[in-house]
């Protein structure tokens, strides 16, 4: 069984461009360490600067469902995650290391040194409630997206892009509401209103990023279709398939 599917994961990891894959597990990681910096704080929105990638993922995500299926989409982001974290435990290993940073020389203040190391080490509930979170979106967004292409895709941009706006926009609201359970609802004491509040406007200003760059991703996946692009997997999953353009 483990044999089987570590077999089907190297059979995938050999279809997908690799250009793909990269900056799917990039956009994971990096938008996980650059949430550790506010970008909008109101009541009724709240964004981090990891809003300026997230949105990459889930256009990655949408590409990859749409060539090779909900499954495909699903394993990929399991090793983003595992990749995040493992990068999060060398991360906070290098915040244990007791030399200093090189801002910590243009200041001269220990202060900056520590907020470093806190800032790079993270915290542990914030890596367990953002992984939760990427693992919940992940399925729903791909499932969603498969759903809606069986019933509507014909290879067109059009309904590429009804199946990645509405997948995207479901699977952004799922991923900011589990965060915000989890991690600022118990951890940062915000009320339920802000939890529904912000998460919707989040998910709302989410989307709104991968609407501007959709039909590059279109081209993408379709050029990949067009130039039978990971045929080894695709046909070795073909029932699941019988959705995409």
């Amino acid at each position: 069984m483990i044999k089987n599917v570590l077999e089907d994961y190297r059979v995938l990891m050999r279809s997908i461009p690799a250009p793909t894959v990269t900056c799917f597990v990039l956009s994971v990681v990096l938008m996980n360490l650059l949430a550790n910096k506010e970008l909008v704080s109101l009541p009724w929105l709240a964004l981090d600067c990891g809003f300026t990638l997230s949105w990459v993922s889930f256009l990655c995500q949408d590409m990859i469902c749409k060539r090779f299926g909900p499954k495909a989409s699903v394993k990929v982001s399991i090793l983003a995650l595992l990749v995040n974290l493992a990068v999060s435990a060398l991360f906070w290993l290098v915040s244990l290391a007791p030399g200093m940073w090189g801002a910590y020389y243009d200041t001269g203040s220990l202060d900056v040194n520590a907020a470093l190391n806190a800032t790079i080490g993270g915290s542990w509930y914030v890596v367990a409630g953002s992984s939760l979170a990427m693992l919940c979106s992940s399925f729903v967004n791909s499932h969603v997206n498969q759903f809606i292409g069986h019933l509507t895709d014909n290879g067109t941009f059009a309904t590429f892009a009804l199946r990645s706006y509405v997948s995207t926009g479901v699977g952004q609201i799922v991923d900011n509401l589990v965060f915000a359970i989890v991690v600022s609802h118990v951890f940062f004491g915000w009320t339920w209103l802000q939890v529904i509040t912000c998460s919707l406007t989040g998910a709302a200003a989410e989307l709104l990023c991968e609407v501007v760059l959709s039909p590059i991703g279109f081209r993408v996946a379709s050029g990949w279709a067009r130039d039978g692009v990971g045929e080894e997997y695709v046909r070795t999953h073909v029932a699941e398939l019988k959705a995409r353009a």
